[in-house]
């Protein structure tokens, strides 16, 4: 599935699960059905994200959801994942690249038009664009905090990549988002710190086509 496609996005944090295992998010969000999910783990070792990797690789592989790699092209490589994703203090988008070959899927982040049209210059697949709401699970200067569905639609509408939000984004708000030019939203704790996380993945996902199609109607 092409980044285009993209209307949910779990980007995977064990340590806000409620006691529950990345694996068992994972395959309750597929259950839901989210289109990509980003291996993230932060503050895991390179080790145990990799062994965790192998086993989403096997689940999402047999799901058809792309799986990627938070910053590490390396653990990328090794667990054959559809690509990576990386920030603004991360490997160069032509790097990772070159690193990963032309099939793989790169994505960079940016919370600014300047930015986004670097990454796209660059190479980048896709934009993670935010954070659009504000976050409590990133150490995000605050310029770059809760830019709200306007700088979605700013960098929606200088770029020809898919745009995916993150940063705060529920259910209750996906939708603006999703009117502003963002092909899906990218989530951690809509989804993983939910009761079910397979009916928060479908009412997300149902949320952002609902607003897609309102968008595409105008």
């Amino acid at each position: 599935m092409a980044p285009t496609n993209w209307g949910t996005y779990l980007v995977t944090q064990a340590s806000i699960s409620e006691g529950r295992s990345t694996l068992e998010i994972v395959r309750a969000a597929i259950d839901g059905g989210v289109d990509a999910v980003q291996l993230r783990e932060k503050g895991e070792s390179a080790h145990s994200r990799y062994e965790l990797g192998l086993e989403l690789r096997e689940l999402t592989a047999e799901a058809g959801v792309d799986l990627l790699v938070n910053d590490r092209v390396d653990i990328a490589e090794a667990i054959d994942a559809d690509g990576v994703h990386v920030g603004q203090s991360d490997l160069p988008v032509p790097v990772a690249r070159e690193l990963l070959g032309p099939e793989a899927v790169v994505g960079c982040s940016a919370s600014t038009v300047a930015e986004a049209q670097r990454a796209e210059a660059d190479g980048a697949d896709y934009l993670g664009v935010g954070s659009v709401y504000g976050t409590t699970s990133k150490d995000v200067p605050e310029a770059e905090t809760g830019v709200g569905p306007e700088r979605i639609a700013e960098i929606a509408e200088t770029v020809s990549i898919p745009v995916v939000g993150i940063g705060g984004i529920t259910a209750d708000n996906a939708g603006p988002v999703a009117e502003a030019g963002a092909v899906g939203v990218a989530v951690i704790s809509e989804i993983t710190a939910a009761e079910d996380p397979a009916a928060a993945t479908a009412t997300l996902a149902e949320t952002v086509e609902t607003a897609k199609d309102l968008e595409h109607r105008e």
